[in-house]
């Protein structure tokens, strides 16, 4: 494994404690190398000691959200007993030759390879050509057996380009030099489990499927709050802003999860054409159907979005994004889905909502029930991994009356913790070749064109209003009116005691909760 970026902080935060994971639960290599390449001056051991110290650094304070207790040194051992690394410019042809050399010792690897591009997405286009033209993708593929003795693969991060056409241009650029199956277009909220839970869910039970479309469901909210701001990365979200950091990739994964048709089988082209014949379905959304906001000073001091380090004192970029679409096609029609994700919001919370259409009021006309409220089924993604089921019940006593319920399911209390920071799974794709998790070139460029004339709109238009929404809360109020519209509201981001209650059919006043439901 060729790590492009050894130094940074994606290598030392994520990769290589997935690494090491998949060495603790055996799925490592036996015979593995891992390669380092940067411009920091750093040889093989002072490299080792710098991941090891991060490494070390997870116990304790950060082990939740690393999930590693301790640092065996025998796994530490067995990961990076064959370690090395090579200093060079990203752009020097003198880099790839040093790495060609590399290579070419390490043949009890069976010359497999997996290069990593944990670097800016500037470098994207021209580590790849650099790779080409030094003839490090070279394989012996069979294609009638679609195997090969010999396999090199990349890695690709997001931002996979910035529009329809700066993707279009990156993928032309990179299909130059390696096939479409040895590029590896990443995206890590597919590598946790309750976002590959959705397909097992909708197509291993057969009471969910038949509901699962325009008949029986009035709308899906998907919500990806964050409670920090940009920390350090100012720099990059002036660039980037919050709906090219996370719509088109994050975001939309989660739709498509939701979205697509059932696939022929659970290989990597059967899901991903399901997953793009959502994207190519998906109506490119008017201006008027997004809203854009940024965070603004909050409760306890905390700084707004201008006052962050490396970011403009009048900054016009987003750090909230939110939008109704349409799915063109047989199944949806008809359904809005809305979308929203932000930084500094009241709570942390990644869920899908799907909200299904209420039952018919006659039968209740004579009784003391106003009103039917509609279900909810509940996808909770993070932080706490789950599913909840939202019902009416008959409250007790001699009047007819309702009382809305949850039934939930968390991962937590069915299955033991296992040692997961989301790359694991990624990973371990890619040194098996499957390509199921990973967008293919034209899923790609359909999400830039669903998104692209907000991001004219957006660039063309400075917000008069910002910051428009305080630290901590729950966004700004334009947003609110996406739904208002038709009737409808944003389920709360702080989903805590009877809030999750809070819609159109059903108040906290009407519905009281059981304190232990």
């Amino acid at each position: 494994m060729v790590i492009f970026g050894a130094g940074g902080d994606l290598t030392k935060r994520l990769l290589v404690p997935a690494l090491y994971n998949l060495a603790t639960t055996g799925l490592l290599p036996e015979r593995f190398e891992l390669i380092g390449v940067d411009l920091a001056d750093l040889d093989a051991g002072k490299w080792r000691d710098s991941l090891h110290k991060m490494m070390q650094g997870f116990v304790g304070k950060a082990a939740s959200e690393s999930r590693i207790d301790k640092v065996d040194e025998d796994t530490w051992q067995r990961l990076t007993g064959r370690i090395a690394y090579i200093r060079g410019n990203l752009t020097d042809e003198a880099t790839y030759k040093k790495l060609k050399q590399q290579l070419d010792r390490s043949s009890d690897t069976g010359s497999n390879c997996m290069f990593y591009l944990a670097i800016a997405d500037r470098f994207f286009g021209p580590v790849v050509t650099h790779l080409g033209k030094a003839g490090l993708f070279e394989e012996n593929w069979d294609q009638d057996r679609k195997t090969s003795e010999r396999w090199r693969r990349v890695v690709i991060e997001k931002p996979f380009g910035h529009d329809q056409a700066s993707a279009r241009s990156l993928n032309t650029s990179i299909l130059r030099c390696a096939d479409e199956r040895q590029i590896y277009r990443i995206d890590h909220f597919l590598g946790k489990e309750t976002v590959q839970n959705i397909m097992a869910l909708r197509f291993a039970n057969g009471m969910f499927e038949p509901l699962w479309n325009r008949d029986r469901i009035d709308h899906v909210q998907i919500t990806v709050a964050e409670t920090v701001g940009v920390e350090t990365r100012g720099g990059f979200y002036e660039k980037t802003g919050a709906l090219r950091d996370m719509v088109p990739n994050h975001v939309f994964q989660l739709l498509a999860m939701v979205a697509m048709e059932p696939p022929g089988g659970f290989d990597a082209n059967a899901v991903r054409s399901r997953k793009e014949d959502v994207f190519a379905a998906l109506r490119t959304v008017s201006p008027d159907d997004a809203v854009r906001g940024q965070y603004g000073p909050g409760p306890g001091g905390v700084d707004g979005y201008r006052q962050e380090n490396d970011v403009a004192p009048d900054s016009a970029t987003e750090t909230y994004a939110a939008m109704q679409l349409a799915i063109d096609n047989w199944r949806w029609a008809g359904v809005p889905f809305y979308l929203r994700t932000g930084k500094h919001m009241s709570q942390r919370m990644s869920e899908i909502a799907i909200r299904f259409k209420p039952a018919p009021y006659a039968p209740f006309e004579a009784t003391d029930v106003a009103s039917l409220p509609c279900n909810w089924l509940l996808l909770k993604i993070q932080p706490d991994e789950g599913i909840a089921l939202q019902f009416e019940v008959k409250r007790p006593g001699p009047v007819v009356d309702l009382a809305a319920v949850r039934m939930a399911f968390s991962y937590v209390d069915w299955f033991p913790k296992e040692p997961n920071i989301g790359y694991e799974t990624l990973i371990y794709d890619v040194m098996t070749g499957d390509q199921t998790l990973f967008n293919r070139a034209d899923m790609v460029e359909e999400t830039w064109r669903v998104v692209g004339n907000v991001l004219d709109n957006w660039s063309r238009q400075t917000p008069a209003d910002f910051p428009n929404y305080a630290s901590g809360s729950d966004g700004p109020t334009e947003a609110d009116a996406l739904l208002q519209r038709a009737g409808r509201m944003w389920r709360p981001v702080d989903d805590k005691g009877t809030s999750y209650l809070k819609d159109a059919g059903a108040t906290e006043a009407a519905v009281p909760r059981p304190a232990d439901v």
